[in-house]
């Protein structure tokens, strides 16, 4: 079905985007897409560097008229999300996306597509192709691993860059101008525990919550969305409270910028109780489900009997570890006061790992306001810290501050009205961690902006991109090109 994609209109940018899905690229794994994109650079004749963390930079002169105009950067990131349905059969490491089109909406089988930051990278390739497209002197920044510490950013020094206008194609709105994003940090708290040998009067089962959405954990996060690892806290905490339930293992979420979707326990109950174990957790199981349908219609949540695991944790430990998940925040902590509708901080609990006595969670805190972020995370390490567990903070980044006296947000705003009958675009911040803010550390008079055309659960297996908006994203594209201020 990939074939078909190609033949998509804008014809060039779908090939750019159907050749990348070829390469496997997840993040901190790049090293094939980063030569991938040396050999497109070099293939064209264009100027083409790979810095020290392996940000790759092609550089194209200005069409014959532009020369006059503003250098600018065009900029997007290599890697990809890797999320995949448990029942799909897939090796992100040696196979290419497999791509179908479903009416308006391009997607994957069983796994997230990568148009998430592909289609900026397939945009820019596109342009760096072109002979026919008028446009000023422009390098094409390629940046790696954004989507799990944006080291590439951070790592790319100054000095390297020559543009003065940034235009970040990672944005998921095709109505939208990003003008500022929030910065995030990573907080993981680990501890070891006690295992204890599990009493010959206990009953293994299995518990599983699967069926979620998922999705991105800073634009989705005040959606309402469920996260396995606090549904499956709901159905722990239940069971011990009321049936003496002990956990043996868990196994919840994925990535820290993906809403878990899947959390699956082994644990043990007492003989005695099963039939009504399984009777009360069903009907605690339709409660969760009945509070989520809106939003999640496919939510599964199912209890089987397995062979009673050897161990089982420290039962103070225990205590302690499901009582701090319960009060430990996940979701929107606060909105911003100063721009509507925007989520100022959150956070995901992201990853809970419960197995050979060891205990590992990991969640990714989002804010816009740097103190606010570290009040969350601050937060976050006094409730772990209460239950003995040691907290790092680790890939902190900055946000980006808007700039409303951009003077590539007014061109932009007036291309955007033009093109849509005198429509407003929505310029705002997002909630989400774009490179835009660490680029700044060290292009300060650099002025940037960010727009994408619309994809739809990224970080997901859901995730898809829709044709007729990436039309109207290419025909944007084109007309900013042309109007870059003069130098």
């Amino acid at each position: 079905m990939n074939s078909d994609i190609r033949e998509l209109e804008p014809v060039s940018l779908w090939n750019k985007f159907a050749d990348l899905n070829a390469v496997p690229r997840a993040s901190k794994k790049e090293e094939r897409v980063i030569q991938f994109m040396v050999d497109f650079g070099t293939k064209l004749g264009l100027e083409t560097i790979t810095d020290a963390v392996g940000n790759v930079i092609i550089r194209k002169p200005a069409t014959e008229g532009m020369e006059d105009r503003k250098m600018i950067v065009m900029q997007s990131h290599l890697d990809m999300v890797h999320q995949k349905n448990n029942d799909t059969v897939f090796d992100f490491d040696t196979q290419g996306i497999d791509m179908f089109i479903e009416g308006d909406w391009v997607k994957a089988k069983g796994t997230t597509l990568g148009a998430d930051n592909g289609l900026g990278v397939a945009t820019i390739m596109a342009i760096l192709e072109s002979n026919n497209i008028e446009h000023p002197a422009i390098e094409a920044l390629f940046t790696i691993d954004e989507e799990t510490g944006m080291t590439g950013a951070m790592g790319l020094e100054g000095g390297v860059l020559q543009g003065e206008i940034l235009l970040n194609l990672d944005t998921e709105e095709d109505d939208e101008i990003g003008v500022g994003c929030a910065g995030g940090i990573d907080v993981t708290a680990t501890r070891s525990y006690a295992e204890e040998d599990t009493p010959e009067i206990k009953t293994g089962y299995k518990i599983e919550v699967k069926g979620l959405q998922g999705g991105h954990s800073g634009m989705q996060i005040h959606e309402g969305l469920g996260n396995a690892n606090k549904i499956m806290n709901r159905l722990l905490f239940d069971g011990f409270e009321n049936f003496g339930l002990r956990i043996s293992e868990i196994d919840g979420g994925s990535l820290r910028n993906a809403i878990p979707r899947e959390s699956v326990a082994m644990v043990a109950i007492d003989s005695v109780h099963e039939e009504a174990f399984v009777h009360e957790m069903n009907l605690l199981a339709s409660s969760i489900k009945k509070e989520l349908k809106t939003m999640e219609p496919e939510l599964e949540i199912e209890f089987s009997e397995i062979e009673t695991p050897q161990s089982i944790m420290d039962l103070g430990v225990q205590e302690g570890l499901t009582r701090a998940i319960y009060a430990a925040t996940n979701g929107v902590y606060r909105m911003s006061a100063d721009i509507p509708d925007l989520v100022e901080t959150s956070n995901n609990i992201a990853r809970v790992i419960v197995k050979d006595g060891q205990i590992k969670i990991g969640c990714l805190t989002r804010s816009s306001v740097e103190s606010s972020k570290m009040d969350l995370a601050n937060a976050l390490r006094a409730t772990f810290e209460l239950t003995g567990c040691e907290v790092e903070f680790s890939g902190s980044y900055p946000g980006w501050t808007p700039n409303m006296d951009s003077a590539i947000l007014k061109v932009m705003v007036d291309i955007y009205k033009q093109q849509n009958n005198g429509e407003e675009p929505h310029v705002a911040a997002c909630h989400a961690g774009l490179e835009c803010g660490i680029l700044g550390t060290n292009y300060p008079e650099m002025d940037m902006i960010s727009f994408g055309p619309n994809i739809k659960g990224a970080h997901s297996p859901d995730e898809r991109a829709q044709i007729s908006s990436v039309q109207k994203y290419w025909k944007f594209v084109l007309e900013i090109l042309k109007n870059i201020p003069k130098a």
